[in-house]
């Protein structure tokens, strides 16, 4: 049985390497393959499992798609709602507007466009967030003269939350509160500011290999191979980098095959 990992490449960057690969192969005339490693196709039923990643490819072997910087804004919970911008990857296209559903957004009043700058406003953030309900609380389409629209959503979150935890080098998780937000990255180091973990060249380790967020369990695990690689009685610094662009500390220890998790 095929089991999925949480995603290691941001959705709307795979859209973009897609996108910018096959456009750059029918311009140079070279035919291209997909490997898949049981990620793309449901080999039961021959049916693509993200078929909108499969319309990004197929879209790019005729046309060019307009993008954006990013594929979601962030609004705080807790604070007030601010105008915010993206910028416009236009690829050659023209922008034709922002719509939700079947909606066209008012130009001026719910976004304004200088350049290649992209601004939802604070009217139109409010209204697309409505009661602030962490997560997703509505999606835009960003739409161009020709190609796909680019998908913007609008997510309510907070900081995420850590928690103390304990466990055993072989199953250690932290206890995380996402509100909202989702995990971009972490940095590992000890006390001297030496990297920590397998990757040993930077601080940055590897995502589904010394991490991965469980979204749905609310935790943050630790791998075994991660655990594995850290110093015994020498305590770690993680950084935990996160989509919206906060970042939160934590710290572990492994001692024999115990490992204990602080949030100081």
């Amino acid at each position: 049985m095929h089991i999925r990992q949480p995603p290691r490449v941001e959705r709307g960057e795979a859209l973009k390497y897609f996108e910018e690969v096959n456009n750059a192969a029918r311009a140079a005339g070279v035919t291209t393959a997909l490997w898949d490693p049981f990620s793309y196709l449901n080999r039961a039923t021959m049916q693509w499992r993200d078929p909108a990643l499969f319309a990004w490819i197929k879209s790019s072997w005729t046309t060019r798609s307009g993008t954006a910087s990013f594929d979601k804004v962030y609004v705080p919970k807790s604070s007030p709602i601010a105008a915010q911008t993206l910028t416009l990857n236009l690829n050659g296209t023209a922008f034709r507007g922002l719509w939700q559903g079947s909606t066209q957004l008012l130009a001026g009043r719910d976004y304004t466009v200088s350049g290649s700058r992209l601004t939802p406003t604070t009217t139109a953030l409010t209204r697309l967030t409505g009661n602030r309900a962490y997560g997703v609380n509505s999606t835009l389409q960003a739409r161009f003269s020709r190609g796909l629209p680019w998908s913007i959503d609008i997510v309510t979150n907070d900081a995420p939350v850590l928690s103390n935890s304990t466990g055993t080098a072989d199953v250690f998780t932290i206890p995380t509160q996402y509100r909202g937000d989702a995990l971009a990255g972490m940095e590992a180091t000890y006390a001297d500011g030496s990297n920590a973990g397998p990757i040993s060249r930077n601080p940055y380790q590897e995502f589904n290999q010394a991490f991965s967020p469980d979204y749905p369990g609310g935790t943050t695990i630790l791998t075994p191979a991660f655990l594995a690689a850290l110093h015994d009685n020498a305590p770690v610094k993680l950084t935990f980098h996160y989509y919206s662009g906060a970042t939160v500390t934590y710290h572990v220890t492994k001692s024999g095959g115990s490992v204990t998790g602080t949030t100081s």
